[in-house]
């Protein structure tokens, strides 16, 4: 894919982003879009981000679980960068219909680091040792590609689908318990909606 085919999708993503409208799905229109194509992509759609003011806080890493992987047919997570705007502030108010376009819910770990992770051949035991406190995250994923129709390109040029992020309370050590057996719940009104093991994510949070 040449140089001024991956500006043109990074800025039609963008352009999606600010305008609240879905696209096309990518690997409909661009056959031979490849992983290393759609990074690419996801880099320039950042920088369109930065050059509007928006500051990177962070990584997201995305299809974590065998079962998307096997949805998706990767077998290797996916990331994604999170900026300033993304945060919402724990036990605020936020519209999802002014800024969101189709948003579903997930919980997450967030790992707060205290040492930057320069790879390759980054281990579990480096991530832990890196890692200065972990904290429950509640994610909105979202996604500018009609009907969450993608396929791994799809989802990695478009900010492995990045919506907003809001980081709970009750900071702990990663080094204090078993993360493998760490559970997350989704409560919406005080009703249970779903739950989450550490070990559904490589295994071990620190692995992905």
């Amino acid at each position: 894919m040449n140089l001024q085919t991956i500006n043109d999708i990074a800025s039609e993503l963008f352009d999606a982003l600010n305008q609240q409208k879905i696209i096309q799905p990518l690997t409909d229109r661009y056959p031979e879009i490849d992983i290393n194509d759609a990074y690419q992509i996801s880099r320039k759609f950042l920088s369109l981000r930065e050059s509007g003011g928006e500051k990177v806080v962070g990584k997201k890493i995305g299809v974590t679980s065998s079962v998307v992987q096997e949805m998706l047919g990767v077998d290797q997570p996916d990331f994604g960068f999170l900026t300033d705007t993304m945060k919402v502030q724990n036990r605020s108010s936020f519209s999802i219909k002014d800024s969101l376009i189709q948003p579903r819910a997930e919980a997450e770990i967030a790992f707060i680091l205290k040492e930057d992770l320069l790879g390759p051949g980054i281990s579990k035991e480096d991530v832990i040792a890196a890692t200065d406190k972990i904290l429950p995250c509640f994610e909105i994923v979202d996604s500018r590609i009609e009907n969450w129709n993608i396929k791994i390109q799809d989802t990695v040029a478009d900010n492995a689908s990045c919506g907003i992020f809001v980081l709970g309370e009750g900071a702990c050590s990663p080094d204090k318990f078993s993360m493998e057996e760490l559970s997350v719940e989704v409560i919406k009104n005080g009703e249970f909606l779903s739950e989450g093991k550490g070990s559904a994510v490589q295994g071990h949070p620190a692995q992905a």
